[in-house]
């Protein structure tokens, strides 16, 4: 075994396509941390004020959401591994010529065309990797390939700035880059499907012959085997309280990190605790450093110890971290609060994955579809309904209703099973 693997405590057989889906996130992550900054700038030198300048931010998210059931039926006819080098070139050239835009209206576009490149890249990534390990690896595959989005989203900003230095277009043109890079890689380093999507071959579910693969019972048993469940309907999963808990968690992740957390604890701490805005970067980087650190050993827990425990733990951290927000009358309370709230986000980064993992089947586009769009109606919801609650309440408001959606997953989850996934933990290569 490599020593990096022996000393971040690595399954022996976790396979590669996870760590080469690490560089990818790794390269996306760091794209978009550049791009970021310079969108609403560049969107105001067409002449449009604040709000026009923030719609083309969120052209990107609400595409993104709108497109994400059609991305998931795409995913299963193509393949994750296609649709995920497709949402990238998709992207890519998007944002190449989002960077040559000559009007306001051109680059909304653009960016809404992003969007939905980004849905299908996220849904094949995803797919691919809860493919890769096993039900009983599933926490570590997935800690790892988040950690490459942590890593790049913290690098991401502080390059950003220096590229705006050079030209508002250019972090267009770097973030095409860093993902025409990301689809090299998974070119390369992403092992290609034995078999078409949504089919297995007689080598792949165990069967002896071509009439046992046929057979119900022997898919089903393969499956088993392997760590992924039968292949169940949208409806059916909806009624399970794995799917529920997986769904209410990522929305609960949507809505506190990508939303009220990005919306409400800049102005809290810049317009009520009146400190330098610096600190503000200093307090969300503190955070993520905090989430990355514990993510590999959070990983770990959701497959030892199981998806129950690291729901728990998720939640009641994350929900602390938001509640002592909304106490903080200093700067000290909030950095310290933005740590906490890092250490609970670390264990919601894996273990709502590894709950959608333990149930999908061989035909996984739809069900992850449903599952990003419940972090992508968060992030569409939370900034709207932070800036609500600041304007007609407080800031404890805003904080108290993120953790309050952040308990009820936590609530949701306590009718999960206890312990350890027990099946297998083979790999399944198709998909």
């Amino acid at each position: 075994m490599p020593p990096f693997r022996r000393r971040l405590a690595l399954p022996r057989d976790l396979p590669g396509d996870v760590f080469a889906m690490a560089g990818v996130a790794l390269c996306v992550a760091l794209g978009f941390g550049v791009v970021a900054p310079a969108i609403p700038l560049f969107a105001t030198q067409f002449g449009v004020g604040a709000t026009l300048a923030g719609a083309v931010v969120s052209a990107f998210a609400c595409l993104r959401f709108l497109s994400g059931l059609a991305a998931g039926r795409l995913s299963d006819f193509l393949g994750e591994r296609t649709a995920l080098m497709l949402g990238l070139i998709v992207v890519a050239i998007s944002s190449l010529i989002a960077g040559l835009a000559q009007s306001y209206p051109q680059l909304i576009v653009l960016r809404g065309v992003g969007g939905i490149g980004s849905a299908i890249f996220g849904i094949g990534a995803m797919g691919l990797v809860l493919r890769a390990a096993g039900k009983r690896m599933r926490g570590r595959a997935i800690s790892i390939y988040r950690s490459g989005f942590l890593v790049g989203g913290i690098a991401g900003p502080a390059l950003g700035g220096a590229v705006l230095g050079i030209s508002l277009r250019a972090p267009f043109f770097l973030y095409a880059g860093t993902l025409g890079i990301a689809t090299v890689v998974a070119l390369i380093f992403v092992t290609k499907p034995a078999s078409p999507s949504g089919t297995a071959t007689t080598r792949e579910i165990g069967a002896d012959d071509a009439d046992a693969a046929d057979a119900p019972d022997a898919r089903a048993d393969a499956d088993l085997a392997d760590g992924n469940a039968p292949d169940r309907s949208v409806r059916e999963l909806l009624r399970t309280p794995e799917y529920q808990t997986a769904l209410l968690t990522n929305l609960a992740v949507g809505l506190t990190v990508l939303g009220v957390r990005s919306t409400a604890v800049p102005l809290l701490m810049v317009d009520s605790l009146h400190v330098a805005p610096g600190w503000v970067g200093i307090a969300f980087v503190s955070s993520a450093i905090v989430q990355t650190a514990l993510m590999l050993p959070a990983g770990r827990f959701v497959d030892t110890a199981g998806r129950r425990a690291a729901i728990l733990i998720g939640t009641t951290v994350s929900a602390a971290g938001l509640v002592l927000l909304a106490l903080g009358g200093s700067l000290t309370m909030v950095l310290i609060a933005m740590g906490v709230f890092g250490a609970g986000a670390a264990f919601l980064g894996s273990a709502p994955g590894a709950l959608v993992g333990d149930m999908v089947g061989q035909r996984t586009g739809t069900v992850i579809a449903i599952f990003n769009m419940a972090s992508d109606l968060g992030a569409v919801a939370g900034p709207v309904l932070a800036g609500w609650l600041i304007d007609t309440g407080s800031f404890p408001a805003a904080f108290g209703m993120a953790a309050a959606v952040v308990l009820a997953a936590g609530l949701l989850g306590l009718r999960l099973p206890r312990g350890r996934p027990q099946r297998g933990d083979k790999t399944l290569n198709a998909t």
